[in-house]
């Protein structure tokens, strides 16, 4: 069965209710992963809402033998942001669309592909955030002289701060970003190999790094911040966390939003109010936050 046939058969049998769906031709020399491994085709179904994030179906379509991954457009945004699920990621960028209701996939991709706002603005704070949580971890690890632990963090927390500088320069990270960064010969590539190659103690490698950190990243603040800012700013009236951590556009950062949100405060660039609320305990007031 080709590919033309294979397109007709699954996109007019199987999965009428599906968002749209894709089937990407898998080459044998590029079998690379076990999520994918030992499949020629691959099918993307892309849904509304589904009980699972990821749903995995092996069978034969014809006498093709197929993997059929089943995804939720959330999934599928939330893999798009955090560079997550390469594999599949690629399906969905390179394979055929033999069903696509309303273009939404037909746009999703376009919107990834041409890397404009608010996509980037989405992934700023999302890269931000992590940067952020692992960064602090890292001074935890040094503090409490857990100091190899503080070195995983310092390099992982450098990855993020790499696609941070692509993202200024309106590039989309991708896997290999430190090849990226090489390329771009950046400040933090520079800091990379400080870290990965001095002569230096790791404990004076690991420090060195942190103050970068702290004085060049937390300056960018308010720019990795703006979707988040804006969406202090999109009404008059205060916001609690709970309200925050539950908006759809901050889903990606949910978990990180709260040390966000207290690091803003820090910077004066979010300012707290506090009001009786009927969720807050006897003698405890509220805390909201607003942008100006």
């Amino acid at each position: 069965m080709d590919l033309s046939n294979l397109s007709f058969f699954y996109g007019e049998s199987v999965d009428v209710d599906a968002i749209g769906t894709i089937v990407y031709r898998q080459e044998a020399h590029k079998f690379d992963g076990s999520l994918l491994h030992d499949f020629d085709f691959i099918v993307l179904v892309v849904h509304e809402e589904q009980e699972e994030e990821l749903t995995v179906e092996h069978t034969l379509i014809g006498d093709l033998p197929c993997q059929v991954l089943h995804v939720t457009t959330e999934s599928l945004q939330r893999w798009l942001i955090a560079g997550e699920k390469g594999d599949l990621v690629r399906c969905f960028m390179e394979g055929d669309l033999v069903q696509d209701h309303g273009d939404r996939l037909a746009m999703l991709r376009r919107e990834y592909i041409e890397f404009e706002q608010p996509l980037r603005d989405r992934k700023m704070l999302y890269e931000f955030s992590q940067f952020l949580c692992i960064y602090v971890e890292a001074k935890r690890n040094m503090q409490s002289g857990y100091v190899i632990d503080a070195y995983q963090c310092v390099l992982d927390s450098l990855k993020h701060w790499a696609r941070i500088e692509l993202i200024e320069r309106g590039v989309l990270p991708d896997k290999a970003v430190w090849e990226q960064v090489k390329e771009l010969n950046t400040a933090i590539h520079k800091l990379y190999e400080e870290l990965t190659q001095s002569t230096e103690t790791i404990r004076q490698r690991v420090e060195l790094v942190l103050l970068a950190c702290e004085f060049s990243v937390m300056s960018k603040m308010a720019e990795c911040s703006v979707l988040l800012l804006q969406i202090l700013r999109s009404r008059p009236k205060p916001w609690s966390i709970e309200e925050l951590i539950h908006h759809p556009e901050l889903i990606m950062v949910r978990n990180e939003l709260p040390l966000v949100m207290r690091k803003l405060v820090n910077r004066s660039l979010v300012k707290e109010t506090v009001g009786w609320s009927e969720f807050s305990g006897y003698g405890s007031q509220g805390i909201r936050y607003t942008a100006g």
